[in-house]
């Protein structure tokens, strides 16, 4: 039944009225002389286009404040963190990042 219901509205067809024609074309020539009047764009660099696509400054003031929230607090840690952390990780391991035992002037670790 709906195969014949598509087949009849494949048969039927009607053209649109002279006057909706007519309206029609008069309006796309009337946006093609706009469009032509008008200044073309101006083309954005790959920086720019990034920076509209993340909000612009005030985003990017948050991503770097965030950023540098979290390397402050992954290279020094409050205590409060540690002692939340610890019975979920276990054992804390202390790492050395700032080379306590290197000896600036002689260029090499320092025993003890």
């Amino acid at each position: 039944m709906i195969d014949d219901l598509f087949a009849q509205a494949r048969a039927d067809h009607v053209p649109p009225p002279d006057d909706l024609v007519a309206r029609v074309l008069a309006d796309a020539a009337r946006v093609q002389a706009g469009r032509a009047a008008a200044k073309p764009p101006v083309r954005q660099g790959l920086w720019a286009r990034m920076l509209d696509a993340i909000g612009g400054w005030p985003s990017v003031g948050g991503l770097a404040t965030a950023g540098l929230v979290g390397l402050w607090v992954g290279v020094a840690p409050p205590d409060e963190v540690e002692d939340f952390a610890a019975p979920y990780l276990g054992d804390a391991v202390h790492v050395n990042i700032l080379f306590a035992d290197w000896d600036l002037v002689a260029g090499e670790f320092v025993d003890g």
